[in-house]
């Protein structure tokens, strides 16, 4: 989010306090006994303590340090879309281990969550390109990037609790969501998110806890039942953390 604005001696200092101030008391909230778990709030592979949190977290930053030096008035591409797409790609492959690998074993869960990964990962990408397709009159290889990243991150929380199904519906939205995010919605308000922290992470880790409220299916992990399987609660639940994780961080 602040690429090209922070010199690399102040970033180690911001890491290092914003990783035991911000991110660990929100890890213990969701994963080690705290509020939200208690609460019964879903978070399988970190899309509230991760995602939403970070996303948030960038937001905040870039406002503090204020916009790069020819913002708005001059193009600034990435400096090479061969290695945006090689990372990308290097991306998709490791959230596997990411996602499925919060299953702790090698199980049914797993296998599941390893799917739904991958599912959401490929709609998203297809969403944002052809929704970029429409509004801009041609897709980029950067778009389809940035659509690979907005469905990992959307089925990160839901990984471990939704089916195949309900992971094609948050793919496509992530895609859709991700794409306004960064290309409307950044510039209409003027912030400066360099690489889309926020746009990608922030936006589309909202939208993934609320879809785990939604799709959590109890046939994959027992005890977790979302909305559409009678559970009005759990949206509200997910809510709650939502704007918990994002007020604590953005604080």
């Amino acid at each position: 989010s602040i690429v090209d604005r922070m010199k690399f001696s102040a970033w180690i200092v911001f890491t290092i306090l914003w990783l035991t101030i911000v991110y660990s008391p929100i890890a213990h909230w969701a994963w080690g006994g705290g509020w939200m778990g208690n609460m019964g709030a879903l978070d399988f592979a970190g899309g509230t303590v991760v995602h939403i949190n970070a996303g948030v977290a960038g937001l905040v930053l870039s406002l503090v340090v204020g916009k790069r030096l020819g913002y708005g008035k001059e193009a600034m591409f990435p400096s090479s879309i061969m290695l945006t797409s090689l990372g990308a790609a290097l991306l998709w492959f490791g959230w596997f281990g990411f996602n499925a690998g919060s299953e702790l074993a090698a199980d049914g869960v797993a296998g599941s969550a390893f799917l739904v990964t991958n599912t959401s990962a490929a709609i998203a990408a297809l969403s944002w390109m052809f929704t970029e397709w429409i509004i801009n009159r041609k897709p980029t290889v950067l778009g389809i990037a940035s659509g690979v990243v907005s469905g990992l991150v959307a089925i990160t929380p839901a990984a471990g609790f939704v089916n195949l199904q309900a992971s094609l519906i948050i793919g496509l939205i992530a895609g859709v969501l991700g794409f306004f995010s960064v290309a409307i919605v950044k510039s209409k308000i003027g912030y400066d998110d360099s690489l889309d922290a926020f746009g990608v992470h922030g936006i589309c880790g909202i939208w993934g806890a609320l879809a785990t409220g939604i799709f959590a299916n109890p046939a994959i992990t027992e005890g977790a039942k979302g909305l559409l399987y009678g559970n009005s609660k759990q949206i509200w639940i997910q809510l709650i953390s939502i704007i918990g994780t994002a007020a604590y961080t953005a604080v």
